[in-house]
């Protein structure tokens, strides 16, 4: 069996274990946001040879949570791009380890395609993230907001044999539209609730 089917059936085997494993009373904290930063890029197993932009989308659940203090683990999905010539999709496992109540470790592992310039086809690969920033429980809904900095390893499995580490932010979805939310209301008059003053 080759190196990378091996690596995603373990990871299907144990997001299943953790999946089941995980509460079921216990509410899933979802969230979205958009990653930016600085990609170290190689081919060949080179370390760093460019420097490109980075951008993308990581989102996750998590399970088995009731708390800031509790450990959480759920599948994550991501889509993102180094320089705009590729694009990487995966997904795979996110554990989270509350270091601090509301500035919380998360620890990711998976698997992703790349497709780029160059003619190699698509190409399968391997990642590792840690995440540390503000991430608490929401008691009131299963999404909460996060903000935090991210690191990222990228050991590419196909004929370019690419890496790629990636430093940067990680910005919620949630955050990133509240000065839109604000404009638009402040243009229809701010909030119909607020009584005049007299």
């Amino acid at each position: 069996m080759p190196k990378f089917t091996r690596a995603v059936v373990a990871l299907a085997g144990a997001l299943s274990v953790a999946l089941h494993a995980a509460g079921a009373h216990a509410d899933p904290q979802a969230t979205v946001g958009l990653t930016l930063g600085a990609a170290g890029a190689g081919l060949n197993r080179s370390i760093w040879q460019t420097t490109a932009f980075h951008l993308g989308i990581h989102g996750d659940v998590l399970f088995g949570r009731e708390r800031n203090s509790d450990f959480g683990i759920g599948p994550y999905a991501e889509v993102l791009t180094n320089g705009f010539d590729e694009i990487q999709f995966g997904g795979g496992l996110s554990g989270l380890f509350p270091i601090l109540d509301t500035f919380p470790l998360v620890v990711s592992a998976g698997a992703y395609g790349r497709q780029a310039t160059g003619g190699y086809g698509l190409e399968p690969g391997i990642a590792g993230e840690l995440f540390f920033g503000s991430r608490s429980f929401n008691f009131h809904a299963p999404y909460v907001m996060t903000a935090g900095l991210i690191g990222q390893m990228r050991y590419g499995l196909g004929p370019s044999r690419e890496t790629s580490i990636i430093v940067g932010a990680q910005l919620d979805f949630a955050i990133l539209t509240l000065p839109f939310v604000f404009l638009i209301n402040a243009a229809r008059g701010g909030s119909s609730e607020t009584a005049p003053v007299r």
